[in-house]
């Protein structure tokens, strides 16, 4: 059972990661920032629903630095 929670695990990550780095690929600076704030939004619920679910431990390693992700994100398209 933990074999098949992990590979979801992966599976899951590997989809964020995929999603994060087309939004880094994109031409467009609007469609690139909607595509990273989406899937960074996406990181930080998971990384809360972690924290709740499973462990404190987890807003630290995920959902914080979506924060800081997006606050930079933010940062970012002010600059523009």
């Amino acid at each position: 059972m933990t074999k098949i929670l992990a590979a979801n695990q992966g599976l899951y990550n590997g989809f964020l990661s995929a999603g994060l780095f087309y939004g880094l690929c994109l031409k467009s600076p609007e469609v690139a920032f909607q595509f990273k704030g989406f899937f960074l939004v996406c990181v930080f619920i998971a990384g809360i629903y972690g924290a709740f679910s499973v462990s404190k431990r987890i807003f630290f390693i995920q959902a914080l630095p979506a924060i800081l992700a997006l606050i930079f994100l933010w940062l970012g398209l002010l600059a523009l």
